[in-house]
């Protein structure tokens, strides 16, 4: 077979490698994505929520301002490319539980920083239908979600459409690395990238990383009536592709290692859905996924200090959906010689460990 030359080869197409295969297919580069799509990979167990007010003490998220709208325009325009329909802008509501944290956010709203993304704050109950909120709640902008499956769905499909996706195991042992090239199999390529999740850990080049395993538990739901806000207090609640089903989540569980669904984690989820939710509902799956995350909580981008040719993108975490597009923007910039990758995110933060 007559070897092929590309400029990248990536390896898993999660939410990761599937933003950095849009980045680097805008930027006119050949690549070739190894994926094995499991059930249980966090990307498509996820709801995909994307909100920039975030934490128990409901503070703007990390780079909020310069993610949300990098996010938007990402995402609007890979449907546009793609010619598929993911991203779903909606306003996200969370319920007050006192009147001390509805004064608060009377107070907070006003604050400069924070009027980009507060639609409304409410006093009084805004959808006492549908969720507890007898003291009101707030009502938030440049929250929604994303479809992962149908986004790494549609990815997918340009990839094969341009004969640039393997649906198999990527053999580590078959991997040959010079000073020049990239070869595996009948591919030579000038770097390889590994966005596989958590499954980067056990790779000899990266086990050495923080990457750290933190399980995650959801449910689907179906209600007897569509709902036209993102809920989350407690737990969120998202919609799915199927009218009046939505996902409920998530748990985090950095120390169960069970591959399966488990008894406390739907207890957990029910116990939360009841505080929130006023309709009846019928649980109609439950799910689990692993998370790569990090000792720190930020990405990790970069190439491995001795083998340079090899680079991860990984550690996204519980916000990949907001995380991916801006980083995999910058990684890929700076795999075509544009620009550094951020201190903050940069594999290098972890050299003197390895």
């Amino acid at each position: 077979m007559i070897d092929k030359k590309i400029d990248y080869l990536i390896i898993g197409q999660g939410l990761a490698g599937s933003c950095l295969a849009v980045q680097l297919m805008s930027r006119g580069k050949s690549l070739v994505v190894f994926d094995q799509p499991k059930v249980n990979r966090a990307s498509a167990v996820a709801a995909g929520l994307f909100n920039p007010i975030t934490g128990k003490v409901m503070a703007k998220t990390w780079m909020a301002d310069l993610l949300f709208s990098y996010l938007f325009s990402f995402y609007k325009n890979a449907e546009t490319n793609l010619g598929k329909k993911f991203f779903f802008p909606r306003s996200l509501y969370r319920p007050f539980l006192t009147v001390e944290e509805q004064n608060e956010w009377m107070a907070k709203s006003e604050e400069p920083e924070l009027k980009d993304y507060v639609e409304k704050v409410s006093g009084n109950s805004m959808f006492g239908g549908q969720v507890n909120d007898s003291l009101g709640g707030l009502l938030l902008k440049q929250c929604g979600y994303l479809d992962t499956i149908l986004f790494m769905t549609a990815v997918r499909a340009r990839l094969s459409d341009l004969n640039s996706y393997r649906e198999e195991k990527f053999k580590l042992e078959s991997l040959k690395v010079t000073d020049k090239q990239i070869e595996y199999d009948y591919l030579i390529a000038d770097k390889i990238i590994f966005c596989g999740g958590i499954n980067d850990a056990s790779i000899n080049y990266f086990r050495q990383l923080p990457l750290r395993p933190l399980k995650g538990e959801t449910l689907q739901i179906k209600l007897p009536q569509s709902i036209d806000n993102i809920y989350n207090r407690g737990v969120y609640i998202v919609p799915t592709d199927t009218e009046c089903e939505y996902k409920v989540g998530a748990t985090y569980s950095p120390h169960d290692k069970t591959t399966e669904v488990t008894k406390v984690a739907r207890q957990e989820l029910v116990e939360k859905l009841d505080d929130l939710l006023r309709l009846p509902y019928e649980i109609t799956h439950q799910n689990w996924g692993i998370r790569p995350t990090t000792s720190d909580r930020r990405p990790i981008i970069g190439s491995h200090p001795r083998e340079k040719r090899l680079v991860i993108f990984n550690g996204l975490g519980t916000k990949g959906v907001s995380l991916a597009p801006y980083f995999s923007g910058q990684l890929a910039d700076w795999l075509v010689g544009i620009g550094e990758i951020e201190k903050d995110v940069s594999i290098e933060r972890f050299y003197s460990k390895m």
